[in-house]
């Protein structure tokens, strides 16, 4: 080539773009690049070995050590998919089939990058905050991207992403969707508005990280609905106030009447509840949600309370409010017309408020990952797909996401879940169809690889990965094993 002759462009094949790079430049998803004609991987392959323990040489020279304690072995590396690479087009095996003893068991792991076009995030939200109404959608960037789910205990719930929203809406709408996917699944904040009209919130979530809801963070997640703090902490309050409200959105509680305090043999107190009553001491719908009070609408504790019947209530009588999470309280003695009226409130009952605060988990936000591994990616474990799938739900195969644990839900196909947090970070990239990539590694025995009909002449042993360029990381918190004998089922005379 001469001087004036034009460096000839590269066609990249790991994903339907089928992008043209110059020399010198990286595709669309900035994954894959033209280094002097050779189309490379960008990201380092990671590998996850034990804090302290060389890399190289892979299990050389003699049996693993006696175990110390470490759930993942120093001398036993597990090569993860992240930066490994895709199978797209798909008629070919997967970038990295790879081999190791593991105790005198013969695996193999099958590592690639999925395209996924079928994902999406479910979020979970510590808050009593009402952040919107189920079925509400959510939105990023003025593009609807998922929706409200059912709340569960003490938790908002999220469902952001999905094949409707990728590919289903306009070309913009999947383009924001798979930019907040991205993020959130790399452990970036991103800024959703949940609602429509006359009923909006704005919502900064980050894996790991306290929501920001209309620019105020949260702090704690409640330690219960108010009848279950009712039974929790009754005993706080016994002879130190003659009855306790426990505001709340869901469930409101009160000491009186609840079957605690019938046990403590607290009298009636002659308190009214505005709410739909379900059991004794348990209340429903006692205000709109919103976030104040446990997660209401209300500033003000009293507005749920009604008049106090003058056949059972007397002047002088205390009352203590309190919500869900302890960090709103306020303490009322009845006057002479039994009117609550504010009053200092003594030392004992601040304590309890503390000690209700003291037993709140800190407010966080968990991103999962949620995506169906196709027919198309089982072509880079296997020739005949479905085999996988049924060796995976016969716990033949152990299915893992950048080495982090998964669950694989019941039912057809093989659907994933996993938290990012438990994943090594950047683990996740994208390409512009748009779709999620991300790493999913299947281990099983080789033996039980050559059943189901996997690409055995692409098997290559672990010692004999270059290992200039690798990424190596610490296990997870978790301290997950995907090549523990826990996770198979083998027949007991098998194993090998």
């Amino acid at each position: 080539m001469t001087d004036m002759t034009k460096p000839q462009k590269i066609r990249c094949d790991a994903c339907p773009v089928n992008c043209f790079i110059a020399d010198g430049k990286s595709g669309a998803c900035d994954r894959y690049a033209n280094h002097a004609g050779a189309l490379v991987r960008l990201d380092p392959l990671t590998i996850i070995e034990t804090a302290g323990a060389p890399l190289v040489p892979f299990l050389k020279d003699g049996s693993p050590d006696e175990w110390d304690g470490n759930i993942i072995k120093g001398d036993r590396p597990f090569v993860t998919a992240v930066g490994a690479g895709t199978t797209y087009p798909d008629y070919k095996p997967a970038p990295f089939i790879v081999s190791q003893d593991v105790d005198g068991v013969d695996m193999v792991t099958v590592v690639t990058e999925g395209i996924f076009s079928y994902c999406g995030v479910k979020v979970k939200i510590d808050t009593d905050r009402h952040i919107g109404h189920e079925r509400d959608v959510v939105y990023a960037g003025g593009e609807p991207i998922g929706h409200v789910m059912t709340s569960e205990y003490g938790s908002k719930m999220l469902s952001l992403g999905g094949v409707e929203h990728l590919t289903g809406g306009s070309k913009k709408e999947g383009r924001v969707t798979c930019d907040a996917l991205l993020r959130l699944c790399n452990r970036e904040a991103v800024t959703v508005t949940i609602g429509e009209d006359d009923h909006t919130t704005e919502v900064i979530i980050q894996a790991g990280k306290a929501p920001i809801i209309n620019d105020a963070a949260e702090r704690l997640m409640r330690v219960g609905c108010g009848s279950a703090t009712i039974g929790m902490f009754a005993t706080q309050w016994l002879g130190h106030v003659d009855d306790v409200v426990v505001v709340d959105d869901h469930i409101t509680g009160v000491l009186s009447e609840h079957q605690a305090g019938k046990e403590l043999d607290i009298p009636a107190t002659g308190i009214k509840i505005i709410g739909r009553r379900s059991t004794p001491g348990r209340y429903f719908q006692v205000a709109e949600p919103g976030t104040g009070w446990g997660g209401t609408d209300i500033d003000d504790p009293l507005k749920i309370l009604g008049p106090f019947n003058p056949k059972v209530s007397q002047p002088g009588m205390r009352i203590l409010m309190v919500s869900t999470t302890g960090e709103q309280s306020a303490y009322f003695e009845l006057d002479a017309d039994l009117h609550p009226q504010p009053a200092a409130m003594p030392d004992v009952l601040r304590a309890s408020a503390d000690l209700i605060a003291e037993n709140c988990e800190p407010s966080v936000c968990s991103v999962l990952f949620m995506g169906g591994a196709g027919g198309s990616l089982r072509a880079g474990v296997t020739e005949n797909p479905v085999r996988l799938t049924r060796s995976v739900k016969n716990s033949l195969t152990h299915v893992s996401c950048g080495g982090a644990q998964a669950y694989v839900w019941p039912g057809g196909g093989i659907t994933v879940m996993v938290d990012v947090l438990d994943m090594p970070t950047g683990s996740f990239g994208y390409v512009p169809t748009p779709a999620l990539v991300a790493p999913i590694e299947f281990t099983l025995r080789v033996s039980d690889y050559s059943t189901l009909g996997g690409h055995m002449d692409a098997i290559q042993a672990v010692d004999t990965i270059d290992t200039a360029d690798l990424r190596r990381v610490q296990p997870n918190g978790q301290g997950h094993d995907p090549m523990s004998q826990s996770h198979y089922r083998w027949p007991v005379d098998s194993a090998t």
